[in-house]
């Protein structure tokens, strides 16, 4: 009988990165063991199997590369929320908060229209900042933020419970302690 995968041990730690006292969880390691990404796809993906989803949205960058293939599985289209300026017809921005400040993400004006259920989809979840700002420009849209969904969420710092507190669920993977 097989033994359950453990994706955890494909997350690879960078200490000190971007700054000291932080660890970068990567999951760039996990994305290139085609075991692992499998896995963590079917994972995001099995709650909403066989339901209609219309639309999965992924955050820039790792969000649009787990997006997209719960998207596919999902036969759901997928929509990109990119950072202020990248897209390149009408869009809807919001600004959110960052540790230090304000930065703006962006949608197309007709990625999502109203009663679209979407689920947003990103690789990790920490303070939550930018998930609410997506979570918030999806509705500014009318959509029905059915989920978030994370490969990782760092629970310390509390942004699981940020996006659930705007009565969306969150759906993540593994956790891992500190920031």
């Amino acid at each position: 009988m097989n033994q359950p995968y453990d994706l955890k041990k494909t997350i690879r730690t960078i200490s000190n990165y971007p700054k000291p006292g932080i660890e970068f969880r990567d999951i760039t390691t996990l994305l290139g063991d085609a075991r692992a990404f499998r896995r963590a796809v079917d994972e995001l993906v099995q709650p909403w199997a066989g339901t209609k989803i219309d639309k999965i949205a992924g955050m820039e960058a790792r969000g649009f590369i787990l997006g997209g293939a719960v998207a596919h599985q999902l036969s759901a289209g997928f929509v990109p929320i990119r950072k202020k300026g990248k897209l390149p017809h009408t869009t809807v921005s919001i600004a959110y908060s960052l540790e230090y400040g304000l930065d703006e993400m962006e949608i197309h004006a007709d990625a999502v229209t109203k009663g679209e259920k979407v689920i947003l989809v990103d690789d990790l979840i920490a303070t939550g900042g930018t998930a609410a700002g997506a979570v918030g420009l999806l509705q500014k849209l009318g959509a029905e933020v059915v989920a978030a969904c994370f490969v990782i969420d760092l629970p310390d710092l509390g942004g699981a419970k940020k996006i659930e507190a705007l009565g969306v669920p969150v759906r993540s993977l593994l956790a891992f302690e500190g920031h």
